[in-house]
C-alpha cells in the first residue's frame, strides 16, 4: 500500500488499425523492464480519435479487450486504455480497467468532444469509476472531461467537512486522464492537469499520444505525472516514451496532514440532468 507502479506509454497510434495498434503496444509492454503493477494507454488506443464507430467499435467480447485480458493476465499487471465500444445499440468511448484475472471495470467518458462531433456519434456515460489497486483509490476519467473540474472533485467524508479531526480519507488518490489531446490546445491540457492535482490534493497522471491522426491533427503527447502540491514529476513532450514511476504514499499523506484543505470544501450533487 505504500508504493504504486505505473507506466505510462505514450505513443504514436496506427489509424484505425486495432490489430496494428494491439501489436504496437504488446510489444512496448514486453519492453518494460521495470516492475510494475498498472500499465497505462492512451484514449481509443486501438483506432486513434475516430468518428466512425460504426466501422470500428467492437463489443466487449471482441478482440481489443480480449487482448486486455490477455496481457494482464500474462504479465500479472492493470492495463487501462479507452477504445470505442458498441452495446445496446449504441457506441461508447469506454476507459476499461483490466485487471489480471480477468475481472474489470469500466467508464464511459461522460464530456463528448462537441467541437470534434463526439456527441453525434457516441453515447455519454453518467457514472464515476473509482477503482482499487493495492489500497490506493484512482479515478479513471477521459480528455475533454479534464476541463470539466466538479466532475473530477474530490467527495470528502462527512466529518472531513465538519472538520472533528476523523479518520476518513477523500474519494481517491490518484487521478487518471487518458487523451487525444491535440497540440494546439496543449496550454490547457499541462495547466488543468496540475490544477486537478492541487484543488483535489492527489496524483494526476494523464497519458496522451504523439504525432498526426487521420485527420491531419497533430498531438504533441505532454504525458505527465504530477505530485498533490502541483509539482511536475514526469513530462514528455514529442517523442514516443515508456516511462515507469513510483507513487508515494506517504508523500500523499503528508500533504494532506499539513495541508487539511478538502475539509473546508463546499458541498455539491452532480445530477444527470
Amino acid at each position: 500500500m505504500q508504493t504504486l507502479t505505473c507506466t505510462l506509454i505514450q505513443a504514436k497510434l496506427f489509424w484505425q488499425d486495432a490489430a496494428a495498434n494491439r501489436q504496437m503496444f504488446e510489444e512496448k509492454i514486453n519492453a518494460i523492464q521495470q516492475k510494475t503493477e498498472v500499465v497505462i494507454l492512451p484514449e481509443m488506443f486501438s483506432t486513434g480519435f475516430s468518428m466512425q464507430p460504426e466501422k470500428f467499435a467492437e463489443t466487449m467480447d471482441g478482440d481489443t479487450v480480449a487482448w486486455m485480458k490477455k496481457v494482464a493476465a500474462s504479465k500479472r499487471i492493470i492495463v487501462v486504455g479507452s477504445l470505442m465500444i458498441e452495446e445496446d445499440e449504441q457506441y461508447y468511448n469506454r476507459l476499461i480497467w483490466m485487471l489480471p484475472n480477468g475481472e474489470y471495470g469500466y467508464y464511459d467518458k461522460r464530456h463528448l468532444f462537441a467541437y470534434g462531433d463526439e456527441h453525434n456519434h457516441y453515447s455519454p456515460g453518467n457514472k464515476r469509476l473509482i477503482a482499487s489497486a493495492k489500497g490506493w483509490k484512482i479515478n479513471l476519467q477521459v480528455c475533454y472531461d479534464l476541463r470539466f473540474p466538479v466532475w473530477a472533485r474530490q467527495s470528502p467524508p462527512q466529518h472531513l467537512w465538519r472538520g472533528d479531526g476523523g479518520a476518513g480519507q477523500p474519494e481517491y488518490d490518484v487521478l487518471i486522464y487518458v487523451a487525444n489531446w491535440p497540440e494546439r490546445r496543449s496550454i490547457a491540457w499541462k495547466t488543468l492537469l496540475q490544477a486537478r492535482a492541487i484543488e483535489n490534493q492527489c496524483y494526476v497522471i494523464g497519458v496522451n499520444r504523439v504525432g498526426n491522426d487521420g485527420n491531419g491533427i497533430y498531438h504533441a503527447g505532454d504525458s505527465m505525472v504530477i505530485d498533490p502540491l502541483g509539482e511536475i514529476l514526469y513530462h514528455k513532450k514529442d517523442e514516443e516514451d515508456v516511462f515507469t514511476i513510483e507513487l508515494k504514499r506517504k508523500h500523499l499523506e503528508d500533504i494532506r496532514a499539513k495541508f487539511p484543505f478538502l475539509k473546508d470544501a463546499d458541498r455539491f450533487i452532480i445530477t444527470n440532468e
